[in-house]
């Protein structure tokens, strides 16, 4: 108590704030399709979205035998069950970790099982899963219930498997019907009357809007390099022309789907006066040459900074587009991409080491790829790398700032939960110090959940959840009452900061 009573006394008496102003907020993720399976008592007919590529990928063992090293295939019924327990999952989040704020999914194929080419207005609302609808109204009132402000994320990886068939497409892209976002006019068609219906519908319960989540890890992993950290339907290797068209297709998406949501929800949900704020989620990573003393090595971590990091975002946040990813723009900023970006949201997990090669790797893909893609080392832990994303991105940017997932996996380090967040959230502090305008941190999971091809083994919950448990029950890290103690302080403090830098 003498830590909050201090920095109550800080605020009142001395007009001095914490080091998280007020208004910022502090919350935790999640995803549907990694949450909602599982389910303890609800048949799964209404627990499992049977109608999404990512359902089709875990669930297709014998169509996929080529991939069988990089998938699980774990039966989605060892998920969280979130789809049922949320009204659990939310009281946790307000209660236990004092939040004010869930980021959470919405799963198109949920909302629209069937396709909805050619429908619109009272068609396109007959097409919709009413019991769905249901579920996620209920989710946001119990939401509003606790006080907990929902970022709504549009397009988490997932797509209906009407818009994209990821096996077949696997077994024969040039011959599959559906092919997702290689079918560029159809997918921003789709993608556009998706996010308007979704924002009229929920625009009284929702503010902050991101539209997709990771896009360029949609771009890596399904068509030029999946691995066993994550391969993403269709699962190809290095199809340069589709990659780009898919790229160039998620850029567009995003225009489009801030569009719609800007035309649809004028609503102010949570009273502060702003309507819809739409943004994106983007997984960055510094990069660091593997010998510092070496200029090939050098070289190629600028270039991959820029293939990573900037492309993607020069175009969505600039109208700046670069076709032939050459790190430079093919001209004037693009009217139908400027200006359609309220905010910015970062995911980070850490750094990338890069060795450099004397041509590029890819040519076909890019004329400054050259780095060697079997010496890279991703994913090294390096909390200050944080703080550089975030001050730098608001120097080009100048856009309000989220850090919309960070978090470690505990599956072989107990403490690596903990000591992650405790880290970045300093590491978050160090840059609104810095002066970055930074408005959010949300951790990277709020229980342990369904990661993607790698099914329950990966362990990033603020609560652990036992897949082999009928009740799916929530069981607290150390990290709930670490990240309780920041949440109340508003502050890193110093003992946590000291104890794991």
């Amino acid at each position: 108590m003498r830590a909050l009573g201090s920095a109550i006394l800080c605020t009142v008496a001395f007009g001095c704030a914490p080091p998280f102003p007020e208004r910022f907020l502090f919350g935790a993720a999640i995803a549907g399709f990694q949450v909602d399976p599982g389910c303890p008592t609800l048949p799964a007919e209404r627990c499992v979205d049977t109608r999404s590529d990512w359902y089709q990928w875990v669930t297709s063992s014998a169509q996929l035998q080529d991939l069988a090293p990089l998938i699980s295939f774990e039966p989605l019924a060892r998920g969280p069950g979130h789809w049922e327990l949320y009204e659990q999952d939310f009281t946790k989040a307000k209660d236990e970790l004092g939040l004010g704020a869930v980021r959470l999914s919405l799963e198109w194929s949920r909302i629209f099982p069937t396709a909805t080419d050619g429908l619109e207005g009272d068609a396109l609302a007959q097409a919709a899963s009413q019991d769905a609808l249901a579920t996620y109204r209920a989710m946001f009132a119990a939401l509003k219930k606790r006080g907990l402000k929902p970022l709504v994320t549009l397009n988490h990886y997932t797509l209906p498997v009407w818009l994209h068939d990821g096996v077949a497409c696997h077994q024969d892209l040039a011959r599959c019907r559906d092919k997702g976002w290689v079918d560029q006019a159809r997918a921003l068609r789709e993608a556009a009357k998706y996010a308007g219906f979704v924002a009229k519908e929920f625009g009284g319960d929702v503010d902050l809007w991101a539209t997709e989540n990771e896009p360029f890890a949609i771009v890596l992993p399904g068509y030029l390099q999946p691995t066993k950290a994550r391969v993403n339907p269709p699962g190809l290797t290095l199809r340069f022309a589709e990659a780009k068209v898919v790229m160039r297709a998620l850029i567009d998406a995003h225009a489009r789907m801030y569009d719609a949501v800007k035309a649809a929800d004028g609503k102010d949900a949570d009273g502060d006066g702003t309507p819809a704020q739409v943004g994106l989620v983007y997984a960055v990573s510094p990069t660091s040459p593997k010998d510092a003393g070496v200029n090939l090595d050098v070289r190629a971590a600028q270039n991959i900074f820029t293939l990573y990091n900037l492309v993607f975002l020069d175009a969505v946040c600039r109208g700046e587009r670069d076709e032939d990813l050459n790190g430079k723009p093919d001209g004037p900023a693009d009217p139908t991409l400027a200006g359609r970006m309220d905010w910015l949201g970062v995911n980070y997990y850490g750094r990338t080491l890069i060795k450099g090669t004397p041509q590029a790797t890819f040519p076909d893909l890019s004329p400054i790829s050259n780095f060697d893609p079997f010496d890279l080392t991703p994913f090294q832990e390096d909390p200050a790398g944080l703080t550089q994303m975030l001050t730098y991105f608001h120097e080009r940017y100048r856009l309000p700032l989220y850090v919309t997932e960070t978090g470690a996996d505990a599956a072989m380090d107990a403490q690596a939960t903990e000591r992650w967040l405790v880290r970045h959230a300093q590491a978050t502090k160090d840059a609104i110090k810095a002066g970055a305008d930074v408005r959010g941190f949300f951790a990277w999971s709020l229980f342990d959940n369904y990661e993607w091809n790698q099914g329950m083994h990966a362990k990033f919950g603020l609560y652990a959840v036992d897949p082999n448990d009928p009740a799916k029950a929530r069981t607290a890290r150390s990290a709930v009452a670490t990240y309780r103690r920041i949440t109340r302080e508003r502050d890193v403090p110093k003992e946590l900061a000291d104890r794991f830098r």
